[in-house]
């Protein structure tokens, strides 16, 4: 046996979840609608990739219950996952009935594991709460009958004496999957395979790797978790996606292909599943990722903005890169306030954010920055 061929027979053929209807549609200034949902889940499933992520929930009253309805619709509840925040058992309740509401079986539920993440989110970086939080929202969630992956988010900073007993407490609280999220890309692929090693190790545990690429080794870390015994992969179309972009599904499942003689999937699809993709996001004929690019310090959630060091692989400012505001509809008071900070306009955030969240509707949803939100406020005082 050769030593590709040894290589190939040694690692498992991962399942592929693709996360392009919740992490790309959460990407500053990209929201897609139910039809770009309806024909990415398609072709998705067509391709052979395993479960569709789609949507977020937190509460009542989700924005994404028109994604989340039409992937239903196209591929079915079982073919699909949605993400769910956890912050309380109380905020997860409410979560879950608004997952139950719009016919969701499988729930991701993201959860912050490392200090910093812990601490912005939950308020303290307590790994006691920590682990009773996993425990109590595993718990709710199975009572109910959905199926469970739990994630680890910033998972890749979070160092194994603090990661390994939440992902067990995970397990032996009934979940199903556990996902590694790098949500700020930190690892090397033998980094990487270390982590996941420690994980694989916990028994009964099947794990999924969700890898950013702002350093440009998303698929690297993906193959090399897949290595390690990660069962699961998650990807996007065409890479798009927050924080420098995720793991391209093309190049995943193409590197699969030639380097592991995985046959498993029907890669006609894939170009047709980008231009799909490209152009329900409104950026162009091409995503590119990494850190010289203008979505790569782009955020639209106004705790990105305020901490940003929670989020970013390095500064904007050392690549001669800038921070910047991106977003159609998803206005909110503390968003706007954002942006008109030192601005000198002396403006009714509370009165002015519905005012423009109107007016990008009547415009047809364009692109905000911090300058064109300044600019509104403008208008707005002088109505």
């Amino acid at each position: 046996m050769t030593g590709v061929e040894g290589a190939r027979a040694a690692v498992v053929s991962p399942r592929i979840s693709d996360a392009t209807l919740r992490d790309s549609a959460h990407m500053a200034g990209v929201e897609f609608g139910p039809r770009d949902a309806s024909a990415i889940a398609r072709l998705l499933v067509a391709t052979g990739v395993d479960l569709v992520e789609v949507g977020m929930v937190s509460g009542p009253g989700s924005k994404d219950a028109g994604l989340v309805l039409a992937t239903h619709e196209e591929v079915g509840p079982e073919r699909s996952m949605t993400l769910v925040v956890v912050r309380d058992r109380r905020q997860v309740a409410t979560a879950l009935d608004e997952a139950e509401r719009l016919g969701v079986r499988h729930v991701m539920y993201s959860i912050p594991t490392s200090e910093q993440h812990a601490v912005l989110k939950l308020g303290t970086s307590s790994a006691k709460l920590l682990t009773a939080l996993v425990r109590s929202a595993v718990g709710q969630a199975k009572e109910r009958g959905f199926h469970v992956t739990f994630s680890g988010e910033d998972g890749a900073r979070t160092p194994a004496a603090r990661l390994v007993p939440y992902v067990t407490a995970g397990f032996e609280a009934g979940a199903d999957r556990f996902r590694l999220a790098e949500t700020v890309a930190y690892l090397s692929p033998w980094q990487m395979e270390k982590v996941i090693g420690d994980l694989t190790a916990i028994d009964g545990a099947e794990i999924e790797i969700h890898s950013h690429n702002m350093l440009g080794l998303a698929v690297a870390n993906s193959l090399a978790a897949v290595r390690a015994g990660a069962q699961w992969v998650s990807a996007t179309v065409g890479g798009i996606g927050e924080r420098g972009g995720n793991a391209p599904l093309a190049e995943l499942l193409t590197a699969l292909r030639v380097i592991h003689g995985d046959t498993r999937f029907d890669l006609s699809h894939l170009t047709e599943l980008s231009r799909l993709a490209l152009r329900g996001a409104r950026l162009g004929e091409a995503f590119q990722p990494g850190p010289t690019t203008a979505q790569a310090f782009a955020y639209e959630l106004p705790g990105q903005l305020t901490h940003p060091e929670a989020y970013e692989t390095l500064p904007a400012e050392l690549v001669g890169n800038t921070r910047e505001l991106k977003v159609r509809t998803r206005l909110t008071p503390a968003l706007v306030g954002w942006a008109l900070t030192d601005s000198g306009l002396d403006v009714d955030v509370t009165a002015f954010t519905p005012w423009l969240a109107a007016r990008q509707e009547e415009a047809g949803r364009p692109l905000l920055d911090r300058d064109a939100i300044r600019k509104a406020a403008v208008d707005f005082t002088a109505a």
